[in-house]
């Protein structure tokens, strides 16, 4: 069983559960790697640590305090090397008909947001029918469109054309340097403004951006394991500064990197 869910066949998963809405949280959360699909729209909120969603051929970060929204029937992967997850996990039979709830969705949790979904913990695995968790559950459901004022953009597109395969190699190998763009287009064997071209056409963003997104992906994991300071963190995914990081990254996230206390290190 996962998340209540009875996996019947391997990423295929039946749904006994009668009730219209139901929570289910997970502390020390452990991943399988493998994808799987069910027939419930699900919210899942990180409560510590942090998960990588893969979907449609795009990975997404889910960092702590993030949501994210995934449609019925979508398939996806979960993958983590956080050293703790504690999230929870809110799984809809049916939901409204705004174009929100159609598409795979990664926001901040306001701290309202936040406040409701740790409540709801409460009905942690309860099959028993409930008023209050029925009306609470539909409300944190139709209030998701307003509190999403804007996604993260916490997502990479992973390119279909094998062209680009090694260029993203490089640069998920070398982040830590300046891009060599030159270099990048002989790989790909490609002018370097056809590299640029494609590369946008491919997977939506720029190359810099590609490589601005690697860095605080990595940055969020070392940030997680508690053994850098700042300034550490910042010098390892190849900022010459604590400034021009803590920049980035909240270019990036919309909000200023954390370390938080353990065995001595501090921010």
């Amino acid at each position: 069983m996962k998340c209540g869910l009875i996996e019947k066949a391997k990423s295929q998963f039946v749904d006994t559960i009668e009730k219209e809405a139901y929570v289910w949280c997970e502390k020390d959360w452990k991943h399988d790697e493998y994808e799987h699909v069910h027939h419930r729209a699900q919210l899942t909120f990180v409560e510590e640590g942090y998960q990588y969603f893969h979907i449609d051929q795009k990975i997404y970060l889910v960092p702590q305090h993030h949501v994210i929204w995934i449609p019925s029937g979508k398939a996806h992967k979960i993958t983590s090397e956080a050293q703790t997850v504690n999230l929870t996990v809110f799984l809809f039979k049916s939901v409204f008909e705004d174009e929100f709830y159609r598409n795979v969705q990664v926001f901040t949790a306001p701290s309202v947001l936040k406040e409701m979904l740790l409540y709801a913990s409460k009905w942690n695995q309860s099959l028993i029918e409930n008023e209050e968790q029925d009306l609470f559950l539909k409300a944190i459901l139709k209030s998701l469109p307003n509190f999403c004022k804007e996604s993260n953009g916490l997502e990479i597109t992973v390119p279909s054309d094998i062209r680009l395969i090694p260029v993203c190699q490089d640069i998920n190998s070398n982040f830590k340097y300046n891009m060599d763009i030159d270099s990048l287009a002989e790989k790909a064997q490609m002018s370097v403004r056809s590299l640029q071209r494609t590369f946008k056409n491919e997977t939506g963003i720029t190359l810099q951006k590609y490589h601005q997104l690697t860095r605080i992906l990595k940055s969020i994991e070392l940030i997680d394991t508690r053994k850098f300071t700042l300034s550490e963190v910042a010098y390892k995914v190849g900022y010459q500064s604590l400034s021009a990081f803590t920049s980035s990254y909240f270019a990036v996230m919309k909000t200023k990197p954390i370390v938080r206390k353990s065995h001595g290190v501090s921010s």
